[in-house]
């Protein structure tokens, strides 16, 4: 019976250790679900404040052009405004342009009507003038509030949070609180204030990404060109895209052809006089012809490994087999700088998108290996509302050239083709971020 319960015992051992093993996995499984959540809320948030505080500046320059309008109205009843209102006209469609370039900086393109007149007799009755006249009344106020608030409540977080450090040091009939009301004498009390602060840290985690997008709503709604506008300028704009797609894609062909030729073919053809000569010495020399045919083999082996090279690069197979996350998973580990990778894509894309997205990435992490001198990238990917969004970034020496032979002109056209849209953000000194925004469905 002895060998039977240790047998037993054995056996409950191991199956407590397996137990044990797969609690551990699925307990750090859920950890780095957690971890990921919380990176994805900050991030959120921080590029939520960061769009709000952008539309802050340019709520104020509507607030600006606002008040202008509204003089310009009120003045022209004695006639001195209709003066203005050219420049008045002016102002308002520069502002809508900036606005549309700053919305698509950080978001899908807002595709612009055709150039809005300045004169006052054909401005009353144009629907662009009348739709961004529109948009400044709505900017000018909920998007200023909007502004306001994304500027404020970071200043107020970091206020009420580190209360405690400073609370000594104040006067004692001094507001402790951001809102102005009640008075801190002790430690719990300070504390209390603390607390608030949290509150309003969890105020922006929460509201920050919604309150972003309210305020640009109106932009997006009503800047972008209407049902009724003529829209041949976007119908240039495709054809330009289309062009460059057709001169990318020959240029993509044409370094195919370079590859095979200058490549595989040069070794095919070596393979084959090896084999050739191999042939003829074999009666006569079989040790000579043995050495051939080892050297026949070798070139026919790197052969095979130029084709796969070649083939990789047309499609990698690793997206059909591994899906998006795990070939830019792939690519993190083989870059040449730590990279940490975010992808957060639930749906498959279309393949065309998915192979620029991983095109984008290798290129991108390229540059950074070869050029930045960074000591770490990271690559985020995300799919939201039928939009797949990259970004990838490097703490290099920054001062990234698109036309200095970096590939980003080859990134860029790729982009283009698929209506999507690419900014690169590298000042000297670092760091560089480079964002794309493609539609998942082209």
């Amino acid at each position: 019976m002895a060998p039977h319960e240790d047998h037993a015992a054995s056996a409950g051992s191991t199956a407590g250790t397996v137990s044990t093993a797969g609690t551990g996995t699925a307990a750090a499984d859920r950890g780095t679900g957690v971890k990921d959540t919380v990176v994805r809320t900050l991030s959120a948030a921080g590029t939520a404040i960061g769009e709000l505080a952008s539309g802050l500046n340019t709520a104020l320059l509507a607030l600006l052009v606002l008040l202008w309008t509204a003089l310009t109205a009120v003045t022209s009843l004695a006639g001195v405004g209709l003066l203005m209102a050219p420049a008045v006209l002016r102002a308002l469609h520069a502002l809508a342009g900036h606005e549309r370039a700053r919305l698509a900086r950080r978001g899908p393109e807002v595709v612009a009507p055709e150039p809005a007149p300045t004169r006052l007799r054909l401005a009353l009755v144009d629907p662009t003038t009348r739709r961004e006249l529109r948009w400044l009344v709505r900017h000018a106020t909920l998007g200023l509030l909007l502004g306001v608030l994304g500027v404020l409540l970071p200043v107020l977080a970091v206020r009420d949070s580190t209360f405690p450090l400073y609370w000594r040091l104040l006067p004692e009939e001094a507001t402790a609180t951001s809102l102005g009301v009640g008075l801190a004498r002790s430690w719990p009390e300070a504390l209390a204030v603390c607390l608030l602060g949290l509150g309003w840290v969890i105020i922006i985690l929460g509201l920050a990404p919604g309150m972003a997008r309210l305020q640009a709503r109106p932009g997006r709604e009503l800047l972008a060109a209407g049902p009724d506008v003529d829209l041949s300028l976007r119908v240039a704009e495709l054809t330009a895209t289309r062009a460059a797609a057709l001169d990318a894609h020959a240029v993509e062909l044409r370094r195919i052809e370079r590859s095979l030729h200058d490549g595989t073919q040069n070794r095919i053809v070596s393979v084959t006089v090896l084999l050739g000569a191999a042939r003829r010495m074999v009666a006569r020399d079989p040790a000579g012809a043995d050495e051939l045919l080892e050297r026949a083999q070798s070139a026919a082996e790197q052969a095979l490994a130029e084709l796969r090279t070649v083939s990789r690069s047309i499609l990698p197979p690793v997206l059909d087999d591994r899906g998006l996350t795990g070939a830019l998973s792939g690519l993190a580990a083989q870059s040449g700088v730590p990279c940490r990778i975010d992808v957060d894509v639930p749906d498959r894309c279309a393949a065309s998108v998915e192979a620029t997205a991983y095109f984008v990435v290798a290129e991108a992490l390229t540059n950074i290996a070869k050029h930045s001198g960074a000591r770490s990238a990271t690559v985020t990917a995300h799919s939201r509302g039928g939009r797949l969004r990259l970004r990838v970034e490097d703490d290099g020496r920054g001062g990234a050239d698109e036309h200095g032979g970096s590939g980003l002109t080859g990134i860029r056209r790729r982009i283009a083709a698929l209506d999507g849209s690419l900014t690169l953000a590298s000042p000297p000194g670092g760091p560089t971020t480079l964002e794309v925004d493609l539609p998942c469905g082209s």
